[in-house]
């Protein structure tokens, strides 16, 4: 329909607005079409597939296609690929081709999914990341530059140095604390830019745009899902004399003037952000745009009377304006904006704990996942030595890439799923563990279909939980072929990995059936009985726990025959280990008065003695041996009740929590037992409910190592490890653990941003809510300190911490909620589970200096503990005649974040990879088995330390010769699709002149400095 036909109508609506409504100036709005597509949340990803994601693309891509200005953005890269791979048809994907090389359909952020920003770990922020570019780069030659992280529930600082990283121009977040962004909007201060890391700074900085209050959904009746403005609009089109039509068009133009104007005040440009589109939205993509197409030429006919133009838009077209502009822009630092406040009695602090079941799961599977990539490298690259088949290994390591990448979804490790979703990742994520657990079971047994059935902590699918790990200087050891051999052998054949790239001392733990026990290793001699220890089990009344002592170089493994003891025929010797004995002490009473220091028991390694006062079987104090400090120290679990009921009061559901008052001690009575043995002793503390109770509720396991001489013992030793026993809880209740101390903190929490930096956390008052308004989240560490001390308590995943008194750190470990509302009555979204829960933590004591050092490392220890593969003697087959590879050691201020196989077939020189695109559109090129991704992270702050905080350089070639002949090294971007020679990001103006870190000399020697992380492809050449 022609202009001149819509002139009755426009001058008629024109002359309906009083004057002076419109501010002065153009103001340009940009229409972003998208839609907000959950993996997950109410739904399965195979539900939502089925009930909206196919339509959406596949009519998407139609309108698309039938006319040029229109434009879409699509974000969740694991929708587009189902849709990709099982959905579209050869013509469509023609068309999406097309698409993408005109700029039509973006892809934005690019993951897998539009990860949580509280309670993901950065490694696996970047796994799903590069997991969703590799496809894009491979498919389509394109790398998103933009993000669009719109919906998750608080912005980390992390997250935007990791996009810099990743070549992106700028950064888009929307839920951030309700007041603030009032009074940024009035400010006009929605948009600057971050510098998210204190040690990168200016050199991975990258403009940030914070939405406005209406967010990402559509701010009035402009989303069509149903209907047309006139049901005979397409078939009859536009009648000038239908007045029913030219008032059902005046509202929406009325509507979305005065929205858009209002918008263009909150901000210092006359170009406005307008997101279109909500959940699930654009199913029938020719409603939306039929509807749009109208409604955007009406309000364009009348700009020189209104002041406003509208058009499609991708976030290209919008920070190309923005940009543009040239404006002069502040400057924020690596703060956050956690927790995030809906408003003032709704803290959105609960998910930081909701389901932990799932949060240990999803970080024991990523753990899993990065010993399983380097196991992989090393051991079958260049040229596969016997078993697995390459091809066979990479397709076991991507189901297990995919599962953990798509448990980063806001609604999926935030614990904030429908229970029936939950369950979908938990059974993706123990596939994805089961077949890399078989393929690393298969790199180091040769001859064995499966693992043995093992008790305890070490039962398949997961691998087995050691406990502890310290950096040590050990030495290869070679094999020979005859351990293990004999055909009446009985037991099991251990293979201990350690996939970080130090020595490393440990103590394995194994639960076994038998409690004589004879443990040869890899040369065929027998294990001293001084790195060995068995005791009773306390779970399983008729099985036997092994501690064992071993030490490991970086990325190898260590053999073990373990056997019950028998007189050895030839040798006539017989192994006896002494068994401890627990040392029982009587119930205990909550609320005696604490004596003197008379009834103190000691527990005491070499660089602490723990005292338990006898009065309350309570721990009453630590000392550090090194700094001669004595710290007061207690603990004990507490609960909050809240509402259940949204008649009775605001009621605490998977993303937030809503005491009803202080904590209380959900505890009557105590239990204490030790149990000293000469590689650990044990403290055993259980919580009962009532003075009459049978069974205990709760319990504290707490574990100090004793390292004979001449073994290193710094990580070991400076830990008291601790694991908690929860639950079953009752229903609306939210468990605790408060460790008081007489440090002099002034409430001032820190705790860690994504396991990447730490946040300086101080206690907030506020009218309402106070309590859960100053509850962060911990995903790997947090620490209180005086000038005397620091008290470090490292977790093995992510929970809510807070500092609610002096001296105090408390960490919610559980929940379980029931509530009426909505969304838990029609999807049961809700947390009404009645399992025990096993979370492990780290206390590490010392001055500030000492756990500065130690406690970056100390993490990577707990996170990347040692795998076991056990296998039954009788049916165990090693590959004894290949030996290891040589040891990959790093200097101990850096990490090696990763050593893969990505399996990519793209090649590195984008020209030539553009060109291999156009000409093989349709042909699938192999796998590059010779490119290995290195990813290495400095772990130290500028300053934080004086000699770990150093640049650290390192010879890449040296680092991996164990490998093979490194015939050429390529530094790329954060997840592979960039040479950084090549990335050139925008320049945003500010007063200090920022800007992008200048590439690196390209070669193999590297500088690394604090907090960098640099990715490489590392090229190998034939052996």
């Amino acid at each position: 329909m022609g202009p001149l036909c819509w002139l009755p109508l426009f001058t008629h609506l024109v002359l309906l607005l009083p004057p002076g409504t419109w501010p002065r100036g153009p103001i340009r709005v940009f229409v972003v079409p998208h839609s907000h597509m959950d993996v997950g949340w109410l739904y399965t990803i195979k539900e939502n597939m089925h009930l909206y994601v196919k339509d959406v693309y596949a009519t998407v891509v139609q309108e698309l296609t039938l006319s040029r200005h229109r434009r879409f953005i699509s974000v969740e890269q694991e929708y587009f690929r189902l849709w990709w791979d099982y959905y579209a048809s050869g013509k469509q994907k023609n068309q999406v081709h097309r698409l993408v090389a005109s700029g039509r359909l973006e892809f934005v952020i690019g993951g897998q999914v539009m990860h949580d920003e509280a309670v993901t770990h950065f490694d696996d922020q970047i796994l799903q990341l590069t997991e969703g570019h590799g496809f894009l780069y491979e498919t389509f030659g394109v790398r998103p530059r933009f993000s669009w992280q719109v919906d998750p529930f608080g912005a980390s600082a992390t997250t935007p140095t990791l996009f810099a990283l990743a070549g992106f121009n700028a950064h888009v977040i929307s839920r951030i604390d309700y007041d603030l962004k009032e009074a940024m909007q009035k400010a006009q201060e929605l948009q600057f830019v971050w510098r998210g890391s204190p040690s990168l700074a200016k050199r991975q900085e990258i403009f940030t745009h914070v939405m406005d209050k209406f967010s990402y959904c559509t701010h009035g009746p402009v989303t069509w899902e149903d209907s047309l403005f006139s049901a005979e609009l397409i078939q009859n089109g536009f009648d000038p004399e239908d007045r029913e039509f030219y008032f059902d068009l005046k509202n929406h133009m009325q509507v979305l003037v005065k929205d858009m104007k209002l918008r263009a005040t909150w901000f210092r440009t006359p170009h406005v952000l307008w997101p279109w589109g909500c959940d699930r939205t654009f199913s029938n993509a020719t409603l939306q745009f039929t509807n749009m197409d109208r409604l955007l030429d009406f309000i364009n006919m009348w700009t020189f009377k209104h002041g406003v133009t509208v058009e499609y838009a991708t976030l290209s077209t919008y920070f190309n304006a923005v940009h543009a502009h040239r404006d002069v822009w502040q400057v924020r630092d690596h703060r956050d904006f956690l927790p995030y406040s809906s408003a003032p009695s709704e803290a959105w602090t609960g998910f930081y704990t909701s389901r932990s079941r799932l949060k240990g799961l999803a970080r024991r599977a990523s753990a899993l996942l990065h010993a399983g990539e380097s196991m992989f490298t090393r051991y079958m690259w260049p040229a596969p030595r016997g078993r697995p088949d390459p091809g066979w290994a990479l397709r076991q390591l991507q189901k297990l890439r995919w599962a953990v990448s798509e448990v980063q979804h806001h609604d999926a490790i935030s614990g904030t799923e429908a229970v029936h979703v939950s369950d979908m990742f938990v059974k993706h994520l123990n596939v994805g563990m089961q077949v890399v657990h078989k393929l690393m079971t298969s790199i180091v047994l040769k001859g064995t279909q499966r693992p043995a059935a093992l008790q305890g902590r070490v039962s398949p699918p997961a691998p087995p939980a050691p406990r502890g790990t310290c950096v040590s200087r050990g030495s290869q050891q070679h094999v020979k072929p005859a351990l293990c051999a004999g055909p009446e052998s009985e037991g099991y054949l251990a293979v201990v990995y350690n996939p970080l790239a130090w020595t490393v001392t440990t103590i394995v733990n194994l639960t076994l059936g038998f409690s004589t026990v004879n443990v040869t290793d890899e040369t065929g001699r027998p294990v001293s009985t001084q790195d060995l220890q068995v005791q009773k089990s306390k779970e399983l009344p008729s099985k036997y726990v092994l501690y064992m002592l071993t030490t490991i170089p970086g990325l190898s493994y260590r053999r073990y025959c373990i056997r019950p003891t028998k007189e050895d025929q030839e040798h006539g010797q017989i192994t006896r280990i002494t068994m401890p004995v627990p040392s029982r002490f009587p119930l205990r009473r909550r609320g005696r008065p604490r004596p003197s220091c008379m009834g103190l028991v000691s527990v005491t390694n070499e660089c602490y003695t723990v005292f338990l006062d006898q009065d309350t079987n309570l721990m009453h104090s630590i000392w550090d041996r090194q700094s001669g400090q004595t710290v007061l120290v207690d603990q004990e679990f507490l609960e909050y009740e809240v509402h259940g009921n949204i008649d009775r009061g605001p009621v605490s559901d998977n993303y937030k929590f809503r005491p009803k008052h202080r904590a209380k001690p959900l505890w009557e009575v105590v239990r204490m037992e030790v149990v000293r043995g000469h590689l650990v002793t044990e403290i055993r503390q259980y919580f009962y409910r009532t003075v009459k109770a049978k069974n205990y509720s709760y319990a504290i396991y707490t574990r100090l190592a004793h390292v004979p001489r001449g073994r290193d013992q710094e990580l070991l030793c400076h830990r008291i490890e601790q694991e908690y026993w929860v639950g079953p809880l009752e229903r609306n209740q939210e468990v605790i653990l408060r460790t008081r101390t007489d440090l002099r903190s002034g409430q001032v929490l820190h705790s860690d941003s994504n396991g990447y930096q730490m946040q300086r956390r101080p206690h907030r008052t506020f009218a309402t809510n106070s309590i859960a308004r100053n509850y962060y989240p911990m995903v790997q560490s947090a620490y209180i300190e005086d000038q005397r001390s620091r008290l470090v308590l490292l977790s093995e995943q992510a929970h809510g911490v807070s500092s609610q008194g002096e001296g105090q750190v408390e960490v919610m470990l559980n929940r379980r909620l029931w509530n009426n509302l909505t969304l838990s009555l029609l999807y049961n979204l809700t947390l009404n589970e009645v399992s025990t829960i096993h979370p492990v933590f780290w206390l590490l004591l010392g001055p500030q200096k000492e756990m500065t050092s130690l406690r970056p490392r100390a993490g990577l220890a707990l996170q990347h503990r040692p795998v076991v593969v056990l296998a039954n003697l009788s049916k165990a087959d090693l590959n004894w005649s290949t030996p290891q590879p040589e040891a990959v050691t790093l200097p101990p201020s850096l990490h090696l974040q990763i050593l893969s196989i990505p399996g990519w077939n793209y090649s590195s020189n984008h020209t030539e990879h553009l060109r291999n695109l156009h000409k093989g559109r349709h042909r699938k090129p192999k796998a590059d088995l010779r490119r290995v991704l290195l990813r290495l992270h400095h772990l130290y702050e500028v300053g934080e330390h004086p000699s770990l905080s150093r640049p650290v350089r390192v010879n890449l070639k040296a680092l991996l010769r164990g490998l093979g002949p490194v015939v050429a090294v390529e530094e790329r971007s954060l997840t592979g699709t960039w040479n950084v020679s090549e990335l050139e990001r925008w320049r945003w103006r500010t007063k200090d002149r920022g800007g992008s870190r200048p590439p690196g000399p390209q070669g193999p020697v590297v500088t690394i400095r604090p907090k960098e992380i640099r990715t490489f492809f590392i090229h190998f050449g034939k052996q």
